[in-house]
């Protein structure tokens, strides 16, 4: 199991990030979770069995409608994320 922990910045909140990233989310075998911070970055983990469909499944997010409001990406990889079932909003 592969999973990252990733905080976008830029205006990343208020355009439809998280929703964009659900929707996404739908189309790869990846499942975790995406919320605003107070600080106006978006959080988001996200895990799979494959490290490619979790990297196909980030890079989608960058390449979508919203990479350019997207001005700074800080990802790390993480231990496999218990209890998470399909990607949800929080």
């Amino acid at each position: 199991m592969f999973a990252k922990h990733v905080y976008y910045e830029g205006r990343v909140q208020g355009v439809g990030f998280r929703y964009t990233a659900k929707s996404l989310a739908n189309e790869f075998d990846v499942c975790g979770w995406v919320r605003n911070l107070p600080d106006g970055r978006v959080e988001l983990k996200a895990m799979s069995d494959e490290k490619e469909e979790l990297d196909a499944f980030l890079q989608e997010i960058r390449d979508s409608r919203l990479g350019h409001h997207i001005k700074g990406i800080e990802a790390k990889d993480i231990p496999e994320m218990k209890d998470v079932d399909g990607f949800s909003i929080r």
